[in-house]
């Protein structure tokens, strides 16, 4: 007998019937007929990996359910098979709601957003997360914006007395019959919470719904209370949490117009602490609130917090850097601001993250201070980052990202400035070979006349220089008072000499540039040089052939002289003692000769021959 299934209740004793007849036949087991009576009478199952499906027909004949699964619809499955491999789903759950009257949910989700939720919640066993609650719905019962309906389904929520909203999305909706007020349920969670910065969260919650609170003076009475008590135990271990207790405090005293607590604990107590670090405090406090916390940083230091503000614009985050910048903008301070970047730029010593906020940025504001220079900070500071616990790639990314900003950076530099940006660039340790092509690439296509100075130095890149560990202290220190002697002093020289006005006629100025550019290039050849030097003491030199790192006794078979040579590193030379380095065309004639082998070479177009008398090993005083 095939049965085609029917909601009507009063078949689901004739089908428990009619399996106790199969099982009584041998085509089921006994332990099947509870589970497939359940299945038959909702109609609609789960299978682990088909998903829903609903149940149109029960043949009892054939001992066989046809389901209609998401893209395998008609499909049979054996009864013993089901009642081992379907759940059974509810016809009040919302997968079967969708499957029998999905224009009835997408009326109720535009008349009831409380009664849809709760049809979900109770599908899920009374909670849900949001994210679940957004598959249930989207995009078969609401297809269009999601993010406004749940908003104002949530504001609804949170006013029933039936639904708990948690604060974070990753907890869940919570539908409960006994009701509980909404102030009666926000002031449990703010009593309950551990914590000033628990405590905090509940008491925004508390402030964001004041409007539809019973007595809101007392709520607020009761959270001012323990929030002043909470503030003034954190002021000294945790000024930022008891910083933003202060501001949610002061929010909820507003909006319900109670007068201050006398002798309560102000922002301008916790700013006036001896031990209150004004960057790292802030870089505790959300980002939502650092605005905030830079008014009432000004309020409690009306004569310091410029000078304050400024000196810590090079120790915060880019988006602490951008708050900083728009209120010395917003207070006039533009020009000193400007002033700063500039000579944090020349010097090198601008931070990745303050470099960062510049380069997102890049307003008109701006336009005098961008250049190459730029670029040439922000690979010290990346390199700088190299060396830092707290490493960072923020700034390597962002370059990599933005395909205009290399461009625009070096737009209005010339021809050899931009050679040497390219060199810094291809010895630059902050990129890989792929992400230096693609940046190499950027230069090319504005600026294709670079191409043969990357081709030429394709080669160079792989060479390694051998030095002495003296030869490359030396060139250390002739480094480091470049960068940080006369670079520097370069750098105010410019300034003074762009303080004198008109750059078109100003010979000050155009001269420090020039000398600008001179010291640029030799900083770039310096960094080349140090990036390819490998340090050596010559220490287990070979000596059945001439090495680096050895003396040599050989005759000039052409002139009859006797001479002696030492062989050491690219940087040493010393004529008068027979030093050389072994770059030199007679170290490259005599490398890797034996005693006793006569060499040939040329040197300034004259002929030379050399026999090799004596090989021993160079010996460091």
């Amino acid at each position: 007998m095939t049965t085609v299934l029917l909601d009507a209740s009063i078949y689901d004793l004739f089908m428990r019937e009619e399996f106790e007849k199969l099982a009584a036949t041998g085509k089921l087991e006994g332990r099947h007929i509870e589970p497939l009576t359940h299945l038959t009478a909702s109609g609609f199952c789960m299978h682990r990996s088909w998903g829903f499906g609903k149940i149109t027909t029960v043949d009892t004949v054939f001992a066989r359910f046809v389901i209609d699964f998401p893209g395998k619809s008609g499909h049979t499955m054996d009864l013993a098979f089901a009642a081992e491999q379907l759940k059974p789903i509810p016809k009040d759950h919302i997968l079967a709601r969708k499957a029998a009257d999905l224009q009835g949910l997408r009326d109720l989700a535009g008349k009831n957003h409380l009664e849809l939720v709760k049809l979900v919640l109770n599908s899920f066993g009374g909670k849900a997360t949001v994210d679940q609650i957004q598959s249930a719905l989207v995009p078969d019962v609401i297809s269009n914006d999601w993010k406004k309906w749940w908003d104002s389904a949530k504001r609804e929520l949170k006013k029933d007395g039936h639904f708990q909203v948690p604060l974070k999305k990753t907890d869940p909706v919570i539908y409960q019959a006994q009701e509980t007020s909404l102030q009666d349920r926000l002031i449990g969670e703010f009593r309950a919470a551990k914590g000033l910065k628990a405590r905090i969260v509940t008491a925004t919650e508390i402030f964001k719904n004041a409007a539809d609170l019973a007595n809101n003076k007392a709520a607020a009475t009761e959270v001012i209370t323990a929030l002043n008590t909470e503030i003034a135990s954190h002021q000294r271990n945790q000024p930022a949490v008891a910083l933003e207790g202060t501001f949610v405090r002061d929010d909820i005293r507003a909006t319900t117009d109670l007068p201050a607590t006398p002798g309560e604990l102000t922002s301008a107590n916790i700013w006036a602490q001896e031990n209150v670090k004004f960057g790292p405090l802030l870089e505790l406090i959300p980002a939502a609130k650092h605005r905030r916390a830079l008014e009432s940083f000004k309020v409690a230091n009306p004569d310091r917090w410029f000078d304050i503000v400024r000196n810590n614009l090079n120790h915060v985050s880019a988006k602490l850097a951008k708050e900083f910048a728009q209120v010395l903008i917003h207070d006039g301070k533009i020009a000193e601001l400007k002033e700063t970047l500039a000579r944090l730029i020349s010097q090198h010593t601008a931070s990745s993250e303050l470099l960062l906020w510049l380069a997102k940025e890049r307003s008109d504001a701006f336009a005098d201070i961008l250049g190459p220079e730029v670029f040439r900070a922000m690979l010290t500071a990346m390199e700088r980052d190299q060396f830092n616990e707290r490493r960072s790639n923020r700034l390597r990314d962002f370059i990599l990202d933005d395909q205009t900003l290399l461009v625009e950076l070096i737009g209005t530099a010339d021809f050899e400035v931009i050679k040497d940006l390219t060199r810094a660039l291809q010895l630059s340790p902050c990129f890989d070979d792929m992400d230096k092509r693609s940046l190499l690439a950027r230069i090319v296509k504005n600026y294709p006349a670079v191409q043969s100075l990357i081709a030429g130095d394709g080669g160079k890149q792989e060479t390694t220089y051998v030095v002495s560990w003296t030869s490359l202290e030396r060139r250390k220190d002739e480094y480091q008072e470049l960068v940080h002697k006369k670079i520097p002093a370069n750098s105010k020289e410019i300034a003074i000499a762009r303080s004198y006005g008109d750059l078109r006629e100003n010979h000050e100025y155009k001269a420090a540039k020039e000398m600008q550019k001179i010291l640029m290039r030799q900083k770039s050849e310096l960094e080349a040089q140090l990036v390819r030097a490998r340090g050596t003491d010559f220490a287990n030199v070979k000596t059945d052939v001439v090495s680096i790192g050895t003396h040599v006794e050989v005759t000039d078979l052409l002139a009859s002289n006797a001479e002696k040579f030492t062989i050491l590193g690219a940087w040493d030379s010393d004529p008068d003692q027979g030093v050389i380095s072994y770059l030199t065309p007679i170290a490259q004639a005599l490398l890797n000769h034996k005693v006793g082998d006569e060499v040939d070479f040329e040197m300034e177009q004259t002929k030379k021959k050399f026999r090799v008398n004596a090989i021993a090993a160079f010996k460091t005083a």
